[in-house]
């Protein structure tokens, strides 16, 4: 078990159950940033909030600056340079006002998330879909949308799934069902893949400054 995730276990015991999806997202998340892809991610209330947050803790230094490489920016001023710190993709589908009323005013709410993820979204892409109950109709819609254009899934929802773990590649299905509880639970469980992937990617730049 990756040492950051048994951390969590030890300070969550709860979480265990949720063990091996962790890693399997884990594993998700780091196909997706390592074939130069980006996440997307959408969540409703909470977990729009959840969702805007998580992203980030991805588009900057989490638990360390991380510095980039001076290979990855010749040609830039030192004086940008020294602010810069290198960041894996991640864009908030819930961060869109202007785009999500229109699209909820013109044509359909439940299909605003859905919009987002085709227009955004490549083969190869990640979604990362956040339900309490995982039954949310706009997430699970997104989810669909998101299985034909060839983006992997990765779930974060309640303890049963809902609907939306048939529709994805991975599903971290908390201890909980109340949504507060679930919420609870979600945070911890973010914050680690975030620190999983920080770790993973500290060591690559590591070698890619080495090697320059």
């Amino acid at each position: 078990m990756n040492p950051l995730l048994n951390t969590l276990i030890q300070r969550i015991p709860a979480l265990e159950v949720c063990a091996r999806d962790i890693e399997a997202g884990f594993q998700l998340l780091m196909n997706t940033f390592e074939t130069d892809h980006k996440l997307l991610l959408c969540g409703n209330g909470g977990s729009a909030a959840d969702a805007d947050h998580w992203a980030g803790e991805l588009l900057k230094g989490f638990v360390h600056r991380r510095p980039i490489p001076t290979s990855m920016t010749k040609g830039l001023p030192e004086s940008i340079t020294h602010n810069l710190q290198w960041a894996l993709p991640a864009i908030p589908l819930t961060g869109f006002p202007a785009l999500s009323t229109a699209f909820a005013n013109d044509v359909n709410p439940e299909f605003v998330f859905s919009q987002m993820a085709w227009a955004m979204g490549n083969e190869g892409d990640a979604l990362a879909a956040l339900s309490t109950s995982g039954n949310s109709k706009n997430v699970c819609a997104a989810a669909e949308v998101a299985r034909f254009r060839k983006m992997p899934v990765l779930a974060l929802t309640g303890k049963h799934g809902g609907e939306l773990k048939k529709l994805a590649d991975v599903c971290i299905t908390v201890p909980a069902s109340e949504t507060y509880l679930v919420q609870e639970y979600h945070l911890p469980v973010y914050h680690c893949l975030s620190l999983m992937l920080e770790e993973a990617w500290a060591r690559r730049l590591k070698e890619i400054s080495a090697s320059h």
